[in-house]
């Protein structure tokens, strides 16, 4: 749903028909899910509030300090599993090693969260069924619902200068801005002025590196390997087809985890790389382009081929997010698309103007 400076809304839908949906899931009761499940498994032990500080790679010992004590350990194992997130400490080490490339990019914007509470009656104060956008060229706010009727607002917004985090330091000056920017989101947000200036803004980073394991003793999965911005939604998504790949690569090689690691890493580089690209160009479609006419056509276009031709002709956002192409082909396979339609395209132009001309000759002579 877009929410256009003057409070329009216009609702463009992801998919061909109610079918092709997006989730917002709860992270904390993702979370949950996962370690209940693990918890029941045969042979796991949870041990919380131990903070990993360093590893061995050459013999997969893991160094731990206690949160609460301060007190360490050490954890003798035959694999390391680095699933420790954007800034893994098993990642660090790794990057010690010769010839490990290594490269961390901060986007120029950042985010920061806020809230629209349920009305007094438990309700939705915004369409329930949709994606909130608030565009506004360069920057822009996004709203999630949640089950219990409010929404997660988040502002993606500059970090320094023009309409940025560094401009707003006061409650009258956050009043100000919003009732400028996002007049129709104010009077669903009551505590909007005190939320904004609770937490500084956070930041965004992608992150790429390789390779993503170290003989058969270390493997990175998951954010460890692979960080991206979240304006495709499939960072989550990335990681889980990290454990699958995963699998299936340690099914194949008997037991040989050198040789399960190598498969893995190689098969998941190139789509976890298109998918960092997928996610910054979506940043900037989302904010810039998703009000203009000439996105909306493109989108008229795309979803009339996707009806008129459904196996030949599928909208990249649709192979990314309602199939299980990997990026890297999807984005393959959308450029072939676009060449063929641009191609078409010509080609009726040129019979057009074959026409024009025909007639035009016979109306002269």
């Amino acid at each position: 749903m877009i929410h256009s400076v003057r409070g329009r809304l216009a609702f463009q839908p992801y998919g061909k028909d109610d079918s092709e949906v997006i989730n917002s899931v709860s992270r904390a009761g993702l979370n949950r899910t996962l370690l209940d499940t693990a918890g029941r498994c045969d042979g796991v032990e949870l041990h919380f509030n131990e903070r990993c500080v360093d590893i061995d790679l050459k013999s997969a010992t893991a160094h731990f300090e206690n949160a609460a004590t301060g007190k360490r350990r050490s954890v003798d194992a035959d694999v390391v599993v680095g699933a420790d997130g954007a800034f893994s400490v098993v990642r660090a080490i790794m990057q010690r090693l010769d010839r490990f490339d290594y490269s961390q990019k901060y986007e120029g914007h950042g985010y920061k969260e806020l809230t629209i509470p349920q009305d007094v009656g438990g309700e939705f104060r915004l369409e329930k069924n949709a994606l909130h956008i608030w565009p506004r060229r360069r920057f822009m706010m996004i709203a999630l619902p949640n089950a219990n009727g409010s929404f997660t607002c988040t502002l993606f917004w500059p970090l320094d200068g023009e309409n940025s985090f560094a401009r707003l330091g006061t409650e009258a000056e956050v009043l100000r801005y919003f009732e400028r920017w996002f007049p129709d989101a104010v009077p669903h947000m009551p505590a909007l002025a005190a939320d904004y200036l609770a937490a500084p803004p956070s930041t965004l980073v992608t992150i790429r590196c390789f390779p993503w394991s170290v003989e058969d003793k270390v493997v990175l999965i998951g954010d460890a390997a692979h960080a991206v911005v979240p304006f495709y939604g499939q960072g989550m998504n990335a990681a889980f087809e990290d454990c699958s790949v995963l699998n299936d690569c340690l099914q194949r090689s008997a037991g040989d985890w050198r040789k399960a690691f190598g498969a893995y890493e190689n098969a998941r580089k190139p789509h976890a790389d298109a998918l960092a690209d997928l996610a910054l160009e979506n940043f900037v479609e989302m904010r810039d382009h998703v009000a203009s006419r000439g996105f909306l056509l493109k989108k008229k276009v795309e979803k009339t081929l996707h009806k008129v031709f459904p196996r030949w002709y599928i909208p990249l956002y649709s192979l990314v997010t309602f199939s299980r192409t990997p990026y890297a082909e999807a984005c393959a396979r959308a450029r072939r698309q676009e060449r063929i339609v641009k191609a078409g395209m010509w080609g009726v132009a040129l019979i057009l103007i074959a026409i024009v001309v025909f007639v035009a000759e016979a109306i002269w002579h």
